[in-house]
């Protein structure tokens, strides 16, 4: 039960920060806000609390991974096609 919990709450963290950043929050501060919104998820959902934490650090941690990664493979590809 705890895999899928993680899948499923990774890109909803994901989307939820995007939309916050949208609204104006600085691009700064976002993995700090995935890493909050990780915390919460993971003490609501996930019992005892100390367990709860350390999940909700793994999955606020690897939503800012997946953003950052992936947003630096999308960059670097399309600097490749532009230099061609």
């Amino acid at each position: 039960m705890l895999e899928y919990f993680q899948l499923v709450i990774i890109p909803i963290i994901i989307g939820v920060v995007e939309v916050v950043k949208r609204v104006g929050l600085p691009i700064k501060y976002s993995p700090l806000v995935s890493l909050l919104l990780g915390l919460v998820f993971g003490i609501l959902y996930v019992q005892p609390l100390l367990d709860g934490i350390i999940v909700g650090l793994m999955v606020g941690l690897s939503a800012t991974g997946l953003y950052s990664g992936s947003k630096n493979v999308f960059r670097s590809s399309r600097a490749r096609k532009t230099k061609e």
